[in-house]
């Protein structure tokens, strides 16, 4: 498959997503600078973490109005495959390509650290190969991790089944103690309505190698690439 990175000015994780897709999962990548419009025949856009714009205004609302953002709209609008990791996921909800937005963490801290998660849904590209029960261990680096929805747009998500992942702890419990950032309901990710454009806080990419001591970021992964074979 041919995965197109974005980068914007503040990207800091887009050599750690390039280099899992190419060196470990031996996918073809192309980088993709924020002022282009083309993005080079990509089958599946990934919008890394990092701080795009220096988080300035809010994170991800001035890279949401990047030149490449028209074409990244234009390209899920048709049903095109598109991952937000952390920045990227507030800036796919900035640009109202996930339901929900990102507030600043509950105790006014960045924080750093492993966590756990476990998926909520079969029904999504990025899931459909991970055991429900399993509980991943993955990094979280951010300071506005905390997803919120309305009242209307949480009980839609939910009726949906659109709800990817939610924190939980090493046995797998959704509990209060878990919950690493005050996100509504645990959650860490959620898919748009049509499941073609995915978003999570927690870095996978951070933990795909034997090199790094974890690799059940690889799960996610080896969901996506299922789609190449199918």
């Amino acid at each position: 498959m041919k995965f197109g990175v974005v980068i914007f000015p503040g990207s800091n994780c887009d050599e750690d997503i390039i280099h899992v897709l190419e060196n470990v999962m031996g996918q073809q990548v192309v980088r993709l600078w924020h002022k282009d419009h083309d993005l080079q025949g990509a089958e599946f856009i990934v919008l890394p973490g990092g701080f795009s714009f220096g988080d300035y205004l809010r994170s991800g609302a001035i890279a949401r109005f990047s030149p490449i953002m028209q074409e990244v709209i234009q390209f899920a609008a048709k049903g095109g495959k598109v991952l937000g990791i952390c920045n990227g996921f507030q800036i796919l909800t900035e640009a109202g390509l996930l339901p929900g937005a990102l507030l600043h963490n509950k105790n006014r801290k960045f924080i750093c650290r492993n966590i756990h998660m476990k998926t909520q849904t079969a029904n999504s590209l990025v899931t459909q190969l991970i055991d429900p029960q399993r509980a991943l261990k993955i990094p979280l680096a951010h300071g506005e991790g905390n997803y919120f929805a309305d009242a209307d747009v949480l009980k839609a998500i939910n009726d949906n089944d659109q709800v990817l992942f939610r924190y939980c702890d090493e046995a797998g419990n959704i509990t209060t103690e878990s919950n690493p950032n005050g996100s509504i309901e645990n959650i860490a990710g959620v898919t748009n309505i049509t499941r073609n454009v995915f978003g999570f806080m927690p870095h996978p990419e951070r933990a795909s190698e034997s090199l790094v001591g974890n690799e059940d970021g690889l799960a996610i992964f080896e969901s996506i690439l299922s789609l190449a074979k199918a």
